[in-house]
């Protein structure tokens, strides 16, 4: 640990990188009842504290290696480090980037003066093909996180919070991808303050540190999945495994749910929108709080970047409340009889839906697939599967059914025979609770429904789709139904959408 510290300490960073600010999680801290903070790596000019070990690495470079240039492969942060680096030095950088990389990193590597290129569907791919294109041309190689100088450039992240917070400290949770940054901070803390506890936190579907620790030995993944993108590694290296079985005090590993709650949790602190990896040491801190793991004293997670798509925000919102078991996703059946929508919403109570679909199917009973907000989490979903069973109807637990949060949620209907009747109305819903009981209370035991789509967005009205039955004859007394309830509504019967997809030919 000494020769580390001693680099830590001389490190040439701060030429590039900024001193990034250690900041409370107040809501998150009252929430749980503890003292949470966040560093914010996220703020580094590259967005990402990847800065810190590709410079310290670069400037350590002679002349001759200057004038043959740099190569580097990455998904994204680290490739941003270099090409900053080399082009603050005036060192030709390339960098292979995985054909997967969100556009935002490619782009950003391109706007700071590397040279990209696209190879590979993954980080092993593309440090392969960098390998030989340095070999064939002389390039000198930056690793993303097995070098020493790498690593002590990291550790300076670790020697600001000793510096930031000299009050006791619980642990410190770091994310682990490669090893870089965890090894460089666990060098510098355990070196000056033993007795805080360094945990890495890696995704249940790319936990290559844990693998290698429980082998003995780096070894490689079968797979890894990209969600966390930037860390998601096959194999760590060999002196960051060495230095992190050396030093980790723990290993977290934690879902894909769990990493948006917790994008959502610095967004609602700090306003800021994290990339998955960098969100997940704070989705560990908040594991081992959940599980009584979590030490006493101050708690610190590593917010590490910030390089993510938009696009993936719409993954990210709509699974964080499941993340923080603040949804529960519920198939239940109920009679497939008139009535029977509002004898269950009234079960539910006061409690938010946030999700309801169903399409009417033959024969007596209905399926419906319904999201409802938790506010005590896992004990209040379990209350109202045991209160809905009471009551005669048959619960299965989707909660954590990856194939339902991702595809059957949206495919919920389908055509159905001998709907000659059927009209379908869009209609606009205030955003609280009881707005949906109101709705079919408006409507009598006269008029079957026979589709409902709803999806809680945030927004301060939902859209919701709706499908009745409604003979010829009663079409007049059902128009004036729904006028009374006062909900602003559109009829789309004719819209070519449902017609193409909901509806079987029938005779107008």
């Amino acid at each position: 640990m000494t020769d580390y510290v001693r680099k830590i300490l001389t490190s040439s960073v701060y030429e590039v990188a900024e001193q990034t600010p250690l900041e409370k999680m107040a809501l998150l801290s009252e929430r749980l009842g503890r003292d949470i903070l966040v560093k914010r790596e996220d703020l580094q000019p590259v967005f990402s504290f990847k800065i810190r070990g590709a410079h310290n690495r670069i400037v350590h470079l002679s002349a001759e290696e200057r004038a043959r240039g740099v190569i580097c492969a990455s998904a994204g942060n680290h490739a941003q480090g270099v090409a900053l680096s080399a082009t603050r030095l005036g060192i030709r950088a390339v960098v292979v980037m995985p054909t997967t990389t969100p556009v935002i990193k490619v782009n950003a590597v391109r706007r700071l003066g590397g040279e990209v290129v696209l190879f590979g569907d993954g980080f092993d791919a593309a440090r392969a093909h960098a390998a030989g294109l340095a070999e064939r041309h002389g390039y000198v190689f930056v690793h993303p996180f097995d070098d020493p100088d790498v690593i002590a450039g990291q550790g300076t992240v670790g020697l600001e919070l000793m510096r930031q917070h000299p009050e006791p400290i619980g642990a410190i949770y770091v994310p682990v991808g490669g090893g870089g940054l965890a090894a460089g901070i666990a060098s510098f803390v355990k070196f000056l303050r033993p007795e805080i506890r360094v945990i890495g936190v890696e995704p249940e579907e790319a936990a290559s540190m844990k693998a290698a620790i429980a082998a003995g030995k780096p070894v490689p993944l079968d797979q890894v999945g990209l969600f966390a993108d930037g860390v998601a590694v096959r194999q760590v290296g060999e002196e960051t495994f060495r230095l992190c079985r050396e030093l980790l005090d723990d290993i977290v590993t934690v879902t894909a749910d769990e990493i948006c709650a917790a994008i959502k949790d610095i967004f609602d602190d700090h306003r800021a929108i994290t990339e998955p990896a960098g969100a997940l040491a704070l989705a560990g801190l908040r594991r081992d709080i959940e599980t009584g793991n979590a030490p006493q004293g101050a708690l610190i997670a590593i917010n590490s970047g910030a390089n993510v798509n938009f696009d993936r925000l719409r993954y990210v919102a709509e699974r964080a409340e499941i993340g923080e078991r603040a949804e529960a996703l519920l198939a239940v059946t109920i009679p497939e009889k008139p009535g029977s929508y509002r004898a269950f919403i009234r079960l539910i109570g006061n409690r938010a839906i946030t999700e309801f679909n169903y399409r009417y199917a033959p024969g007596g009973s209905a399926n419906i697939f319904v999201g409802v907000k938790l506010a005590r989490g896992d004990a209040e979903k379990h209350e109202i599967i045991t209160l809905l069973e009471g009551n005669g109807l048959s619960v299965t637990d989707m909660t954590d059914n990856e194939v339902a949060k991702l595809h059957v949620r949206h495919m919920v209907g389908g055509r159905v025979a001998g709907m000659d009747d059927e009209r379908v109305f869009r209609f606009q819903f205030p955003e609280r609770p009881g707005a949906l009981l109101k709705f079919l209370e408006g409507l009598n035991d006269a008029w079957n429904i026979s589709l409902f789509h709803y999806r809680n967005h945030g927004a301060d009205y939902g859209r919701v789709l709706v499908g009745v039955e409604v003979p010829e004859p009663t079409r007049a007394d059902f128009f004036a139904h729904i006028e009374a309830i006062g909900f602003p509504y559109w009829d789309e019967t004719e819209n070519p959408a449902y017609r193409q997809f909901l509806e079987l030919p029938r005779n107008r």
